[in-house]
């Protein structure tokens, strides 16, 4: 079976512009979690590169350190792909959830 993220349930969908958005997007994935749930989340950027880099970063070391502080798991995995012809996207999801999930 070919896997691709995309193909994931996905709990909640973050269109985001700017780092300052990426923060607050952050905030709210640790906030709603990641153990537990059958979805994943979707982070999407624009496709100017330097843009999404400092995007796909702060969102990545965001959520990994969010989780930390709230001392909880934080095996989660995620995949950067082109979404569409104006976005990168970003699919994070619960390592046993995908597992769990057949992928």
């Amino acid at each position: 079976m070919e896997f691709h993220p995309k193909d994931l349930s996905i709990a909640k969908t973050y269109d985001l512009k700017s780092e300052k958005e990426a923060i607050g997007a952050v905030e709210d994935m640790v906030n709603l979690g990641f153990k537990g749930k059958k979805e994943g989340y979707k982070v999407l950027m624009p496709k100017e590169s330097k843009l999404a880099k400092r995007i796909g970063y702060t969102v990545t070391t965001g959520i990994t350190t969010g989780l930390r502080q709230k001392k909880e798991d934080r095996d989660i995995k995620y995949w950067t792909y082109h979404h569409d012809d104006e976005h990168y996207a970003i699919v994070l999801i619960h390592r046993d959830v995908l597992t769990e999930l057949g992928f």
